[in-house]
């Protein structure tokens, strides 16, 4: 038994030092990210929509860069992402919930999800995320939301666009992360403004 095994291990004695290279799945961030709103509804709070108004907020359509989970950095016509860091979850649902939250929380409105709206989705919020990410040439975090909002009469849409933009000392992970959530509470608040209104 021990003839045969020997020159097995003889075999497999040069894959050895490569037992430490191998990696199945590319190498984790050193940061993950998130953005938490700051306007939220206290624990144990009930809505009824029978007493309130409806409102749907749809995950938003980002373009191309914002579909990953790392974050953007532009300069120019040139896109670079920020090192060591990515999002928990895609950008457009982070933003999507911290607006479903900023709502519920500033307008008493009931807020649904689009699994949620089928019977009665009140009034309807879309629209696109164009960045969610750094200016580089400006050093800082950009927050730019156009929104398209139906409200319950159903034959006419509102467009308005909202952007936030906050200073940046440095672009690294844990700056980017603080200022965009930021900016980010900005534009939901202004958002919850203009649907509440």
């Amino acid at each position: 038994m021990t003839k045969r095994v020997l020159p097995l291990l003889l075999a497999l004695l040069p894959a050895l030092p490569l037992a430490g290279c191998l990696s199945f799945g590319g190498k984790p961030p050193k940061v993950l990210l998130t953005i938490n709103s700051t306007a939220t509804l206290p624990v144990g709070s009930t809505q009824n929509s029978a007493t309130a108004k409806t409102v749907t907020v749809m995950v938003p359509a980002v373009p191309q860069s914002l579909a990953v989970a790392r974050v953007p950095v532009q300069t120019g016509d040139q896109i670079a992402y920020v090192t060591n860091a990515a999002w928990v979850e895609a950008p457009q649902r982070l933003f999507a919930r911290l607006m479903s939250d900023t709502i519920a929380a500033k307008t008493g409105r009931v807020v649904l999800s689009s699994a949620q709206s089928f019977s009665d989705p009140g009034a309807r919020l879309s629209g696109e995320l164009r960045n969610f990410g750094v200016d580089g040439n400006t050093r800082e975090a950009v927050v730019t939301f156009e929104g398209s909002l139906i409200r319950n009469d159903a034959s006419k849409v509102e467009k308005k666009k909202f952007e936030a933009r906050v200073a940046l000392a440095r672009i690294d992970a844990n700056s980017v992360g603080s200022a965009l959530n930021q900016a980010a509470n900005q534009v939901a608040a202004e958002v919850a403004e203009w649907v509440g209104s």
